[in-house]
């Protein structure tokens, strides 16, 4: 998924303003926009930070391997096609932020908002249930990324106090719980706004490994004086057989699919920036440096990943690089990960602790265990503590169900190839799609309608044959694992 990693403070919550349901015209107020919410400050450059930090996230690891799966030829071609559906229907969906005038017009403050305002019905719920499947899998995912990070930074101590002679076998579980336990504390963060700092550390985190993991791609590659790989990528009969050449290859889809995703924090995004302009050219002038940028860099980082390691690319390029020297620079790289996806685990289940906090304050607002902030004070300052029971016992379930699923399913590759084929159509395409043509009453079975259609069709198929292979690659590796017994 792409790692996905979103500001935190991208809008303000919708409880604490009373929006007017007369519009104002645009600009009356000098403190306030048309909505009655303060005046939005964002422009075509902060727009595209925030993209760029939440699209460069753990997916770039992956890109080295995906296109070992698919080769010199296919593995580039594949990148571009997907940065440009990805730009594409960013464009469809910045047109729906907001009803009626591009201008003027009711804002939309979430996807699900604009999925409610254009379409409605069922649609609703099926978009929100796909959000938190992809949310609740970025978590597991999120987990096994780090627990691999933390055991090569283990393992890379190990093997160079040895000289090479002790493999440094380990289990994952330790590291799996290590993580949980501190997603556990984190957790208890009541909600977005208190979350700023971790998720700016997440940031910082995402572009020390990426860039480290491109450094050490062309540092290898001139080390070596060649490029390596081939022009159909993992040779049938060397390296796999032809069935498993198929499934490796739509898996590969899912990799790069994941990298690119950011469709389901757009309009959060966009609801930050300010107007005139209208907010969809902005928005539009920052996809277009956002995926550019993000698209470059995961080209450079995939392609030296492959020229490196050729057929036998690694799965997670960082822990992958073996322990090669300079291995303290690995393990400043691995640590960045393990920080990064602490950070990221939270900004991505945040969403998902709101919505089923929210409904069970609703169902049962008299419910003291549910409703109830035991002020606690914090040593030191003056501020204190609000502990909320229901929270703690809820959130620690959920964080605890993530560190146990993610010891079932200890796949790194598999998980976020799944993750990229299960969010990249109904997100990324079909709701943008369908949102544009309900926007701009686009006539059904005319050029433009069918031809948006086939751009949909064509992604669900990718789609369907990047979650085919992933799950054939779960289900493989299924056959060697042992539940709670993973080693590396």
């Amino acid at each position: 998924m792409a790692d996905n990693t979103a500001p935190v403070n991208l809008y303000y919550p919708q409880q604490v303003f009373d929006v007017s349901m007369s519009m104002q015209p645009q600009g009356t107020s000098k403190w306030l926009d048309d909505d009655g919410r303060p005046k939005r400050t964002g422009t075509v450059w902060t727009g595209s930070a925030h993209i760029i930090t939440a699209v460069i996230g753990s997916g770039v690891l992956s890109l080295a391997w995906a296109i070992a799966q698919l080769g010199w030829i296919a593995g580039p071609a594949v990148m571009f096609l997907f940065s440009f559906v990805t730009y594409y229907t960013s464009v469809l969906l910045s047109s729906c932020y907001r009803c009626g005038d591009p201008v003027t017009g009711k804002r939309n403050y979430t996807y699900t908002d604009a999925v409610a305002s254009h379409l409605g019905g069922m649609r609703v719920k099926i978009c929100g249930f796909v959000q938190y499947l992809n949310l609740f899998g970025t978590a597991v995912g999120y987990t096994i990324a780090s627990s691999i990070s933390m055991m090569a930074v283990k393992r890379s101590s190990c093997f160079h106090s040895s000289g090479g002679k002790n493999p440094c076998h380990m289990n994952a579980n330790p590291y799996m719980i290590a993580f949980g336990i501190a997603e556990i504390i984190f957790s208890q963060i009541p909600d977005f706004d208190q979350l700023w700092w971790l998720s700016l550390v997440a940031a910082v985190m995402s572009i020390t490994y990426s860039s480290i993991g491109l450094g050490l791609g062309i540092a290898k590659v001139a080390e070596a004086g060649k490029f390596r790989g081939s022009l159909t990528g993992a040779g049938i009969g060397y390296h796999v057989t032809p069935t498993q050449k198929v499934w490796n290859s739509f898996q590969a889809l899912g990799d790069i699919a994941f990298a690119y995703s950011y469709s389901i924090i757009l309009i959060e995004i966009q609801d930050t920036m300010k107007s005139p302009p209208s907010e969809a050219k902005t928005m539009r002038k920052a996809a277009l440096i956002s995926v550019t940028v993000t698209s470059l860099f995961y080209i450079l980082c995939g392609c030296f990943g492959y020229a490196a390691f050729g057929d036998m690319a690694p799965g997670n390029l960082l822990t992958g690089f073996g322990f090669y020297n300079p291995y303290w620079l690995l393990d400043i790289a691995n640590v960045a990960v393990v920080v990064h996806l602490v950070g990221a685990y939270q900004v991505f289940c945040q969403p998902i602790f709101a919505f089923v906090e929210k409904a069970a304050a609703q169902r049962y607002p008299a419910n003291q265990f549910i409703t109830k902030e035991i002020k606690i004070p914090i040593p030191g300052s003056r501020r204190h503590y609000n502990l909320n029971l229901f929270r703690l016992v809820w959130r620690t379930i959920f964080v605890t169900c993530t560190t146990v699923i993610s010891m079932l399913l200890p796949f790194f590759n598999t998980i976020v190839g799944l993750l990229g084929a299960l969010a990249f159509w109904p997100l990324t395409v079909y709701f943008p799609v369908e949102m544009y043509i309900s926007h701009k009453n686009i006539p059904k079975w005319s050029t433009r309608w069918i031809s948006l259609q086939m751009l949909s069709v064509a992604c669900l198929v990718i789609s369907i044959a990047a979650a085919a292979g992933s799950i054939a690659g779960v289900v493989q590796g299924l056959k060697t694992a042992k539940p709670f017994k993973t080693t590396y």
